[in-house]
């Protein structure tokens, strides 16, 4: 089961990393040389979706994925209209972070239809919005505020309460292309506060950056833009 080996790294204090793709961005042309460049990565997971596709490609993107890598595909998905069955799980999100009820509950009630009809291992995770300098793609499709950087306190007890929930785990996000990522006094707080796996991820754009959000306290950390804009990212030295 894939959240019971996160649980077990999260033990041992493995690190894991995942790379996120967004099928929004991605042509199948694209394909070939990203899965090189993905076995040639130390990454442990692959995490796909997006706040606003609705294109009709997603499940031949997973598929390749599948034929061409070795590592879990979990779906990450902005709306119901990404889930697939061809994937190995799902990150079933809560947005904490909001008020906006269709993030809360709406869209995962719509979903529940499809996902009855999949084997895909669904993991309840709580997802926070994290200000990052910038409006990003979910603050603007969620129509929802991300919470102030600067107050951790807020940020760990919206984490436990989501943990208090039942969420498997928690992921703080600054966004995609944000500007700023996730402070990381915020991760050690929130990773202090909670007892359930951390994702992280955000505009983290170098290997030290990655590194130091490990330190900090993230389970795993998510590398989005900085790989997308470049699939040498984990051939070169930054």
């Amino acid at each position: 089961m894939l959240y019971d080996q996160i649980l077990s790294a999260k033990k041992k204090a493995e690190k894991l990393l995942a790379i996120l793709l967004d099928p929004d961005k991605l042509g199948l042309e694209e394909l070939p040389v990203l899965c090189e460049k993905i076995r040639q990565s130390p990454a442990t997971h692959i995490f796909v979706g997006g706040s606003s596709f609705d294109g009709n490609h997603l499940e031949e993107i997973i598929i390749h994925l599948k034929e061409n890598t070795i590592l879990p595909i979990l779906l990450f998905p902005g709306n119901p209209s990404q889930i697939t069955d061809k994937a190995d799980g799902i990150l079933f999100l809560m947005l904490l972070s909001g008020r906006n009820p269709e993030y809360l509950v709406e869209h995962q009630i719509n979903a529940v239809p499809l996902l009855e009809t999949t084997h895909l291992e669904i993991i309840s995770t709580g997802y926070i919005l994290i200000e990052s300098g910038a409006i990003t793609a979910v603050e603007r499709v969620s129509q929802t505020q991300p919470l102030e950087r600067d107050n951790f306190k807020y940020a760990a007890q919206t984490a436990k309460a989501g943990e208090f929930i039942g969420n498997k785990l928690i992921y703080l996000e600054a966004g995609s292309g944000a500007q700023l990522a996730v402070p990381l006094e915020m991760i050690r707080q929130v990773s202090n506060k909670i007892s359930v796996p951390l994702i992280v991820g955000g505009g983290i754009r170098s290997h030290q950056e990655i590194k130091n959000a490990h330190d900090a306290g993230a389970d795993l950390v998510v590398i989005g833009t900085a790989f997308e804009n470049d699939t040498n990212f984990f051939n070169t030295k930054n």
